[in-house]
């Protein structure tokens, strides 16, 4: 029996997502993109993980589209669909989990590879990681939700050159244009996620949730609009565990021990 193309552990409320296909830098084929899907649905059904931790397997974070996919069977249009429909629903899924996500990226960072990292809340690169946006390179446009992530980071300009001229930057480009949090050597690039991760997983999960909803829509909503979703989101995280923890901890000044409840 072949490996799943998409692992999943848990651990110390850390979900371990790894994308598995190293022969050909992850890229993305149909049963992939199902794999991931139901990886990001397993995630969501447990009651035990608090953060989200995705990587690669092997020498790269992942290059994208198996383009050796893209005409199997003669019509580029369903094979195309039968990549993209599972992992977009994957995608909005992930976006709408309360639980922070994480990135840890190195080596190639392409395509829906690109996309994905850019769906991340958070991402950790390595200083080896190399990011493209190479669509254009086989005279296709971009999936996997990176049109929409990569404006609100880099502003439209910016996103526009890195689309159209599908140009290749490295870790530290990337860190200064904000499409990655942090770059480390590649040596201390898991760690260094594993830990960032095991500091969400031991934060409080519910707001957690509201802030990323937030967040989320704030590009859409007037300033009246956000201050009555932000009132609300307050409202609620006041009915949690974890606020009542939260309180009485800097009222006493110890250190706050929350559960995600």
């Amino acid at each position: 029996m072949p490996a799943p193309s998409v692992l999943l552990t848990v651990e110390a409320g850390v979900a371990l997502l790894t994308l598995n296909r190293p022969e050909v830098l992850n890229a993305f084929d149909a049963a992939m993109a199902e794999s991931f899907l139901a990886r990001i649905e397993e995630i969501a059904a447990r009651d035990d993980v608090r953060a989200i931790l995705i990587r690669g397997e092997g020498r790269g974070f992942c290059a994208g589209g198996d383009v050796s996919q893209f005409t199997r069977g003669g019509d580029p249009g369903a094979a195309i669909e039968a990549i993209i429909q599972p992992l977009h629903a994957g995608l909005r899924r992930l976006d709408a989990l309360k639980q922070p996500s994480v990135a840890c990226l190195h080596g190639a960072v392409a395509g829906a590879g690109f996309s994905l990292a850019l769906a991340c809340d958070l991402a950790v690169a390595a200083e080896n990681a190399k990011f493209t946006l190479a669509y254009a390179r086989i005279g296709a446009t971009p999936d996997g939700s990176g049109t929409w992530h990569l404006p609100r980071l880099v502003g439209l300009r910016k996103a526009k050159e890195l689309a159209l001229l599908a140009e290749t930057i490295d870790a530290a480009e990337a860190l200064r244009l904000g499409l990655v949090n942090r770059v480390v050597p590649a040596d201390a690039v898991a760690d260094e996620a594993q830990q960032l991760a095991r500091r969400l997983a031991a934060g409080p999960t519910q707001a957690y949730g509201r802030i990323k909803a937030l967040l989320g829509a704030s590009g859409g909503n007037t300033l009246a609009e956000q201050l009555e979703a932000e009132r609300d989101a307050f409202h609620g995280s006041t009915r949690t565990e974890d606020f009542r923890e939260g309180v009485s901890a800097f009222l006493k000044k110890r250190p706050a021990t929350f559960t995600g409840r």
